[in-house]
């Protein structure tokens, strides 16, 4: 499909007519996280960045009491009125746009009249945060035609209570927060507790970011993933009764031995120990990232996966194929499972005389060892939510 601006915006006049009155640009990118997975509902530190493909929004306020919503991505779009508050559609994607409306509205920030067409080049349900990325397009271009003035962090928040309460996901905050605060050629540590961040500048000179699509579509509200963060919250409470404790990531591996103590289920006592480790090779994630030391970030890269495949259980047969086989190849510096699991993509850094290669033959190895074939993706790292001027 050809996504040019001019071809949206063609789209979007033969969708909507009156060629008089011109629409407005949004766009908000995709994330990969590094490394740090399943630890940001626990409190702990994640590694995303932002990627050079997303969501893009044209919108053009009206003088109607409408909001019409439609997607080149999606069928099914709709036409609701302004209200003070509004109801999801069970199963529709309006329900990622739609919740963000809401929670202007619960804000006494009321939606003027609107024309909406989004187009998205993230692959749905693979895990690269297209839901975020339609939630924070939707906030910024909701703050901006409303004037409300709302800082990104407002968004941010804003966007996560969209999905956990007007959706029905109850996701950390990670993924908002690095479609929205994105930086080029940057990745993000945050500490999902305090909300603190820095950036860290991301110089794979000799290596490629190479995102991996399993083409296993999994739901997340129909996954596991709410099972795991009740099992987390579970552990906390076991351990709470012998020593204060807020969230797992207040933890590190000195404490492993509460875990043995405390918690006398081995599946919850394996949930944490990966929230516990996976804070602390996040954290020493960054240090490599900041000292360009490649290999170290390749290697608890690798740790990661086997952390989540073991302890936490979210990987499956084709996240692995690609993980285990991945590493069996030349140039493969390290590779995981990055999202929330149970499908999805995996993110690899392969050196880059070896990217065509790794593509080639993990593809090949991919489709005889499941049956499916794989997506390859050789992402740049971009800029966070923004409005966009036309050329």
């Amino acid at each position: 499909m050809n996504t040019g601006t001019d071809f949206l915006k063609e789209e979007f006049f033969r969708l909507y007519g009156d060629r008089d009155k011109e629409p407005v640009l949004f766009y908000s990118p995709g994330r990969v996280n590094l490394i740090g997975e399943h630890t940001d509902y626990n409190g702990g530190y994640v590694f995303p960045c932002a990627l050079d493909f997303g969501t893009s929004l044209l919108v053009r306020t009206t003088d109607r009491a409408e909001i019409k919503l439609a997607s080149l991505n999606f069928t099914g779009g709709i036409a609701i009125q302004v209200a003070l508050n509004y109801l999801p559609i069970p199963g529709s994607w309006t329900n990622y746009p739609v919740g963000v409306i809401n929670e202007f509205a619960s804000q006494g920030i009321g939606a003027p009249g609107m024309e909406m067409l989004f187009y998205g080049d993230i692959p749905n349900g693979a895990g690269l945060s297209s839901s975020a990325s339609i939630e924070m397009a939707t906030a910024v271009a909701v703050n901006d035609l409303t004037g409300a003035g709302l800082s990104m962090i407002d968004l941010v928040k804003m966007g996560q209570k969209a999905e956990n309460g007007f959706v029905g996901m109850n996701c950390g905050i990670m993924d908002q927060f690095a479609v929205g605060f994105g930086m080029k050629d940057h990745a993000i540590n945050l500490n999902c507790d305090t909300l603190e961040y820095r950036y860290a500048p991301v110089k794979l000179v000799k290596h490629r970011l190479i995102i991996t699509n399993t083409n296993k579509r999994r739901g997340l509200t129909d996954s596991k993933y709410n099972e795991r963060r009740a099992e987390c919250e579970k552990a906390v409470e076991l351990i709470s009764c012998h020593h204060p404790l807020r969230n797992l990531s207040e933890l590190d591996v000195n404490d492993l031995r509460m875990l043995e103590e405390y918690i006398p289920d081995p599946v919850v006592r394996r949930r944490a120990r990966h929230v516990i480790t996976e804070n602390g090779r996040t954290v020493d994630a960054v240090r490599a990232l900041e000292n360009n030391d490649i290999d170290l970030l390749g290697r608890l890269m690798n740790d990661s996966h086997d952390s989540l495949c073991n302890d936490y259980e979210v990987t499956g047969a084709e996240l692995d194929t690609l993980v285990y086989e991945g590493r069996k190849l030349p140039g493969v510096t390290g590779t995981r499972m990055t999202g929330a699991g149970f499908g999805g993509c995996t993110v690899s850094i392969v050196e880059s005389d070896y990217a065509e290669s790794f593509i080639k033959e993990l593809g090949e190895i991919y489709t005889e060892k499941t049956g499916l074939r794989a997506d390859f993706y050789l992402p740049g790292i971009g800029d966070g939510a923004r409005r966009i001027r036309f050329a």
